[in-house]
Protein backbone atom coordinates (compact mmCIF):
# COMPACT_ATOMS: atom_id res chain seq x y z
CA UNK A 1 0.00 0.00 0.00
CA UNK A 2 1.11 3.59 -0.92
CA UNK A 3 2.11 5.85 2.17
CA UNK A 4 3.36 9.23 3.47
CA UNK A 5 4.92 9.77 6.51
CA UNK A 6 5.29 13.31 8.07
CA UNK A 7 7.65 13.52 11.02
CA UNK A 8 9.77 16.64 12.93
CA UNK A 9 12.86 16.55 15.39
CA UNK A 10 11.85 17.62 18.99
CA UNK A 11 13.40 20.13 19.50
CA UNK A 12 14.68 21.44 16.41
CA UNK A 13 13.52 23.76 13.50
CA UNK A 14 13.39 20.47 11.04
CA UNK A 15 11.11 18.33 9.49
CA UNK A 16 10.76 15.58 7.32
CA UNK A 17 8.52 13.35 5.08
CA UNK A 18 9.03 9.72 3.44
CA UNK A 19 6.82 8.60 0.79
CA UNK A 20 6.37 5.08 -0.63
CA UNK A 21 4.26 4.21 -3.85
CA UNK A 22 3.83 0.76 -4.12
CA UNK A 23 0.35 -0.13 -5.53
CA UNK A 24 0.25 4.02 -7.20
CA UNK A 25 2.93 3.24 -9.01
CA UNK A 26 2.36 0.22 -10.67
CA UNK A 27 -0.85 1.22 -11.46
CA UNK A 28 0.83 3.96 -13.43
CA UNK A 29 3.21 1.43 -15.20
CA UNK A 30 0.95 -1.35 -15.89
CA UNK A 31 -1.52 1.35 -17.84
CA UNK A 32 1.35 2.89 -20.16
CA UNK A 33 2.53 -1.02 -20.71
CA UNK A 34 -1.10 -1.85 -21.75
CA UNK A 35 -1.47 1.14 -24.45
CA UNK A 36 -0.63 -0.54 -27.61
CA UNK A 37 -0.50 2.46 -29.08
CA UNK A 38 2.89 3.51 -26.84
CA UNK A 39 4.00 0.55 -25.33
CA UNK A 40 6.01 0.71 -21.94
CA UNK A 41 8.21 3.43 -20.47
CA UNK A 42 12.06 2.88 -21.67
CA UNK A 43 14.15 2.15 -18.08
CA UNK A 44 15.39 5.53 -17.64
CA UNK A 45 12.11 7.38 -17.97
CA UNK A 46 10.15 4.60 -15.70
CA UNK A 47 13.19 5.74 -13.03
CA UNK A 48 12.82 9.84 -13.53
CA UNK A 49 8.97 9.71 -13.54
CA UNK A 50 9.06 6.95 -10.41
CA UNK A 51 11.28 10.12 -8.84
CA UNK A 52 8.91 12.79 -10.61
CA UNK A 53 6.13 11.04 -8.64
CA UNK A 54 7.52 10.65 -5.14
CA UNK A 55 8.95 13.87 -5.02
CA UNK A 56 5.72 16.10 -6.23
CA UNK A 57 3.95 13.97 -3.49
CA UNK A 58 6.43 15.20 -1.03
CA UNK A 59 6.08 18.62 -2.50
CA UNK A 60 2.06 18.31 -1.91
CA UNK A 61 2.24 17.16 1.84
CA UNK A 62 4.95 19.75 2.37
CA UNK A 63 2.83 22.95 1.52
CA UNK A 64 -0.92 21.78 2.03
CA UNK A 65 -1.97 23.35 -1.07
CA UNK A 66 -6.12 23.73 -1.58
CA UNK A 67 -5.08 22.54 -5.91
CA UNK A 68 -3.22 20.09 -7.65
CA UNK A 69 0.59 20.68 -7.73
CA UNK A 70 2.41 19.75 -10.99
CA UNK A 71 5.70 18.95 -11.70
CA UNK A 72 7.32 19.11 -15.25
CA UNK A 73 10.42 18.29 -16.48
CA UNK A 74 10.57 19.49 -20.58
CA UNK A 75 13.52 20.13 -22.50
CA UNK A 76 15.54 19.51 -26.12
CA UNK A 77 15.84 15.56 -25.92
CA UNK A 78 14.14 12.62 -26.61
CA UNK A 79 11.67 13.07 -23.58
CA UNK A 80 9.80 15.81 -24.91
CA UNK A 81 8.05 16.17 -21.81
CA UNK A 82 7.65 13.75 -18.43
CA UNK A 83 4.27 15.28 -15.79
CA UNK A 84 3.85 13.89 -12.27
CA UNK A 85 0.31 15.46 -10.96
CA UNK A 86 -0.93 15.44 -7.53
CA UNK A 87 -4.25 16.68 -5.84
CA UNK A 88 -4.87 17.64 -2.20
CA UNK A 89 -6.08 14.52 -1.14
CA UNK A 90 -2.90 12.66 -2.21
CA UNK A 91 -4.69 11.11 -5.77
CA UNK A 92 -1.82 11.35 -8.30
CA UNK A 93 -1.25 10.32 -12.04
CA UNK A 94 2.10 10.81 -14.43
CA UNK A 95 2.92 10.55 -17.59
CA UNK A 96 5.88 10.93 -19.78
CA UNK A 97 5.92 11.73 -24.08
CA UNK A 98 8.94 9.83 -25.19
CA UNK A 99 10.16 11.22 -29.11
CA UNK A 100 13.56 9.70 -29.84
CA UNK A 101 15.37 6.62 -29.15
CA UNK A 102 16.75 6.26 -25.40
CA UNK A 103 20.02 4.08 -23.74
CA UNK A 104 19.25 2.05 -20.92
CA UNK A 105 21.47 3.86 -18.75
CA UNK A 106 20.77 7.40 -20.42
CA UNK A 107 21.17 10.05 -17.87
CA UNK A 108 18.85 13.08 -16.58
CA UNK A 109 20.63 15.60 -19.59
CA UNK A 110 20.66 12.84 -22.42
CA UNK A 111 17.02 12.76 -22.04
CA UNK A 112 15.70 15.96 -21.32
CA UNK A 113 18.74 18.50 -21.44
CA UNK A 114 21.34 17.68 -24.40
CA UNK A 115 21.78 21.93 -25.29
CA UNK A 116 21.44 22.77 -21.81
CA UNK A 117 18.02 24.48 -22.43
CA UNK A 118 16.10 21.83 -19.69
CA UNK A 119 13.63 23.33 -17.11
CA UNK A 120 11.72 21.92 -14.32
CA UNK A 121 8.61 23.67 -13.56
CA UNK A 122 6.15 23.92 -10.42
CA UNK A 123 2.96 24.68 -11.17
CA UNK A 124 0.22 25.07 -8.21
CA UNK A 125 -3.45 25.16 -9.66
CA UNK A 126 -5.83 26.39 -7.42
CA UNK A 127 -9.12 23.92 -6.73
CA UNK A 128 -11.55 27.35 -6.47
CA UNK A 129 -9.16 29.12 -9.17
CA UNK A 130 -11.55 32.70 -8.97
CA UNK A 131 -12.14 34.85 -12.16
CA UNK A 132 -8.90 36.00 -13.76
CA UNK A 133 -7.01 33.96 -11.32
CA UNK A 134 -3.88 32.09 -12.85
CA UNK A 135 -1.75 29.29 -11.40
CA UNK A 136 0.90 29.83 -9.52
CA UNK A 137 4.81 28.71 -11.85
CA UNK A 138 7.92 28.48 -10.57
CA UNK A 139 10.80 27.27 -13.54
CA UNK A 140 14.18 26.50 -12.57
CA UNK A 141 16.96 25.20 -14.63
CA UNK A 142 18.24 22.06 -15.12
CA UNK A 143 21.62 22.83 -14.52
CA UNK A 144 23.36 24.29 -11.30
CA UNK A 145 25.36 27.75 -10.64
CA UNK A 146 28.24 27.42 -13.02
CA UNK A 147 25.89 25.92 -15.54
CA UNK A 148 26.82 22.71 -15.27
CA UNK A 149 24.26 20.01 -15.95
CA UNK A 150 22.53 18.25 -13.27
CA UNK A 151 21.90 14.56 -13.40
CA UNK A 152 19.99 13.98 -10.40
CA UNK A 153 16.08 15.02 -10.42
CA UNK A 154 16.84 15.63 -6.40
CA UNK A 155 19.33 18.60 -7.10
CA UNK A 156 17.43 20.26 -9.01
CA UNK A 157 14.18 20.20 -6.81
CA UNK A 158 16.88 21.22 -3.79
CA UNK A 159 17.47 24.53 -6.15
CA UNK A 160 14.37 25.02 -6.76
CA UNK A 161 13.05 25.01 -3.17
CA UNK A 162 16.27 27.44 -2.12
CA UNK A 163 14.66 30.04 -4.92
CA UNK A 164 11.36 29.64 -3.78
CA UNK A 165 11.09 29.22 -0.38
CA UNK A 166 14.82 30.36 0.64
CA UNK A 167 14.65 26.91 3.07
CA UNK A 168 17.42 24.15 2.76
CA UNK A 169 16.32 21.00 1.85
CA UNK A 170 17.56 17.73 1.37
CA UNK A 171 16.08 15.54 -1.22
CA UNK A 172 16.79 11.55 -1.87
CA UNK A 173 14.88 9.78 -4.75
CA UNK A 174 14.35 6.40 -5.65
CA UNK A 175 12.28 4.33 -8.28
CA UNK A 176 12.16 1.21 -9.82
CA UNK A 177 9.11 -1.01 -11.86
CA UNK A 178 8.02 -1.88 -8.11
CA UNK A 179 8.54 1.02 -5.96
CA UNK A 180 8.73 5.29 -6.15
CA UNK A 181 10.09 6.30 -2.90
CA UNK A 182 11.26 9.73 -1.93
CA UNK A 183 12.78 11.26 1.62
CA UNK A 184 13.03 15.02 2.57
CA UNK A 185 14.25 16.70 5.14
CA UNK A 186 13.59 20.53 5.46
CA UNK A 187 14.50 23.55 7.61
CA UNK A 188 11.57 24.73 9.03
CA UNK A 189 10.70 28.51 7.98
CA UNK A 190 11.86 31.12 11.36
CA UNK A 191 8.29 32.86 12.03
CA UNK A 192 7.72 35.24 15.08
CA UNK A 193 9.47 38.61 16.55
CA UNK A 194 12.05 36.43 18.48
CA UNK A 195 13.25 34.12 15.95
CA UNK A 196 16.96 35.22 15.82
CA UNK A 197 17.20 39.47 16.04
CA UNK A 198 14.79 38.62 13.22
CA UNK A 199 16.73 36.75 10.98
CA UNK A 200 14.98 35.74 7.73
CA UNK A 201 14.84 32.57 5.84
CA UNK A 202 17.04 33.83 3.50
CA UNK A 203 19.77 34.73 5.96
CA UNK A 204 19.79 31.08 7.90
CA UNK A 205 20.53 29.34 4.39
CA UNK A 206 23.08 26.85 5.05
CA UNK A 207 24.10 28.03 8.59
CA UNK A 208 21.68 25.71 10.68
CA UNK A 209 23.93 23.46 12.11
CA UNK A 210 20.84 20.96 13.49
CA UNK A 211 19.55 20.73 9.70
CA UNK A 212 22.72 20.31 8.48
CA UNK A 213 23.93 17.47 10.87
CA UNK A 214 20.49 15.89 9.57
CA UNK A 215 20.53 16.80 6.31
CA UNK A 216 23.99 14.52 5.87
CA UNK A 217 22.32 11.62 7.65
CA UNK A 218 19.61 11.94 5.18
CA UNK A 219 22.32 12.02 2.15
CA UNK A 220 23.79 9.12 3.38
CA UNK A 221 20.67 6.57 2.15
CA UNK A 222 21.51 4.35 -0.32
CA UNK A 223 18.94 3.82 -3.29
CA UNK A 224 18.65 -0.09 -2.53
CA UNK A 225 17.42 1.20 1.19
CA UNK A 226 15.17 3.73 0.43
CA UNK A 227 13.46 1.26 -2.46
CA UNK A 228 13.51 -1.81 0.13
CA UNK A 229 13.14 -0.83 3.22
CA UNK A 230 10.59 0.06 5.66
CA UNK A 231 9.64 3.63 6.58
CA UNK A 232 10.66 2.36 10.49
CA UNK A 233 13.78 1.15 9.94
CA UNK A 234 14.91 3.48 7.60
CA UNK A 235 14.10 6.62 10.37
CA UNK A 236 16.04 3.98 13.01
CA UNK A 237 18.99 3.72 10.69
CA UNK A 238 19.45 7.11 9.77
CA UNK A 239 18.22 9.07 12.79
CA UNK A 240 18.54 6.98 15.90
CA UNK A 241 20.84 9.29 18.45
CA UNK A 242 17.65 11.84 17.08
CA UNK A 243 14.14 12.34 18.94
CA UNK A 244 11.61 11.68 16.00
CA UNK A 245 8.11 12.54 16.50
CA UNK A 246 6.04 11.02 13.91
CA UNK A 247 2.51 11.81 13.07
CA UNK A 248 -0.14 9.50 11.13
CA UNK A 249 0.96 8.09 8.40
CA UNK A 250 -1.36 8.81 5.35
CA UNK A 251 -2.49 5.49 3.52
CA UNK A 252 -5.36 3.83 2.24
CA UNK A 253 -8.31 6.29 1.27
CA UNK A 254 -6.00 8.96 2.69
CA UNK A 255 -2.82 8.42 1.32
CA UNK A 256 -1.88 8.77 -2.28
CA UNK A 257 -3.01 6.70 -5.24
CA UNK A 258 -3.41 6.56 -8.69
CA UNK A 259 -6.75 8.83 -10.06
CA UNK A 260 -6.89 10.33 -13.55
CA UNK A 261 -9.44 13.07 -13.34
CA UNK A 262 -10.05 12.18 -17.68
CA UNK A 263 -13.74 12.12 -18.38
CA UNK A 264 -15.86 12.08 -21.50
CA UNK A 265 -17.07 15.41 -20.69
CA UNK A 266 -13.14 16.96 -20.50
CA UNK A 267 -12.49 15.73 -24.05
CA UNK A 268 -15.79 16.59 -25.87
CA UNK A 269 -15.12 20.49 -24.05
CA UNK A 270 -11.89 20.13 -25.56
CA UNK A 271 -12.66 18.72 -29.35
CA UNK A 272 -15.16 21.70 -29.07
CA UNK A 273 -12.36 23.97 -27.97
CA UNK A 274 -10.79 22.91 -31.47
CA UNK A 275 -14.01 24.57 -33.67
CA UNK A 276 -16.89 23.07 -36.37
CA UNK A 277 -14.12 23.14 -38.83
CA UNK A 278 -11.71 21.38 -37.53
CA UNK A 279 -13.45 18.45 -35.97
CA UNK A 280 -15.48 17.95 -39.54
CA UNK A 281 -11.97 17.39 -41.30
CA UNK A 282 -10.99 14.88 -39.10
CA UNK A 283 -14.31 13.05 -39.14
CA UNK A 284 -14.01 13.33 -42.98
CA UNK A 285 -10.09 11.90 -43.17
CA UNK A 286 -11.10 9.69 -40.88
CA UNK A 287 -14.39 8.92 -40.00
CA UNK A 288 -14.18 9.83 -36.29
CA UNK A 289 -12.35 11.31 -33.25
CA UNK A 290 -10.29 9.25 -31.43
CA UNK A 291 -8.99 10.90 -28.26
CA UNK A 292 -6.58 8.90 -25.90
CA UNK A 293 -5.96 9.85 -21.99
CA UNK A 294 -1.28 10.22 -21.73
CA UNK A 295 -2.54 9.49 -18.02
CA UNK A 296 -4.43 6.44 -17.91
CA UNK A 297 -4.68 4.98 -21.13
CA UNK A 298 -8.42 5.72 -21.72
CA UNK A 299 -10.22 6.04 -25.11
CA UNK A 300 -12.94 8.08 -26.15
CA UNK A 301 -14.33 7.63 -29.37
CA UNK A 302 -16.74 9.91 -31.10
CA UNK A 303 -18.09 8.96 -34.14
CA UNK A 304 -20.23 11.78 -36.89
CA UNK A 305 -23.57 11.61 -34.52
CA UNK A 306 -21.24 12.60 -31.28
CA UNK A 307 -19.47 15.37 -32.53
CA UNK A 308 -22.54 16.64 -34.30
CA UNK A 309 -23.80 16.61 -30.36
CA UNK A 310 -20.84 18.57 -28.99
CA UNK A 311 -21.55 21.65 -31.24
CA UNK A 312 -25.05 21.34 -30.43
CA UNK A 313 -25.71 20.66 -26.69
CA UNK A 314 -25.03 23.32 -24.39
CA UNK A 315 -22.01 22.83 -22.26
CA UNK A 316 -19.53 24.47 -20.38
CA UNK A 317 -16.53 26.49 -21.87
CA UNK A 318 -13.16 24.29 -22.97
CA UNK A 319 -10.50 23.85 -20.09
CA UNK A 320 -7.20 25.59 -20.21
CA UNK A 321 -4.97 22.94 -20.41
CA UNK A 322 -6.59 19.90 -21.67
CA UNK A 323 -5.31 16.54 -20.29
CA UNK A 324 -5.89 14.57 -23.26
CA UNK A 325 -4.42 14.33 -27.16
Amino acid sequence: MSELHKFIFDGLPVRGMIVRLTDAWQEILKRRAGNTGTGAYPAPVRELLGEMAAAAVLMQGNIKFNGALVLQIFGDGPVKVAVAEVQPDFSLRATATVVGELADDATLSQMVNVSNQGRCAITLDPKDRLPGQQPYQGVVPLFGDRREKLEQLSEVLEHYMLQSEQLDTALVLAANDQVAAGLLIQRLPVTGEGNLAGASNEDLIGLDEHYNRIAILAKSLKREELLTLDVDTILRRLFWEEQVLRFEPFAGETGPRFACSCSRERVSRMIRSLGVAEAESIIAERGSIEVGCDFCGQQYHFDPVDAAQIFTSPGDQPPVEPVVH
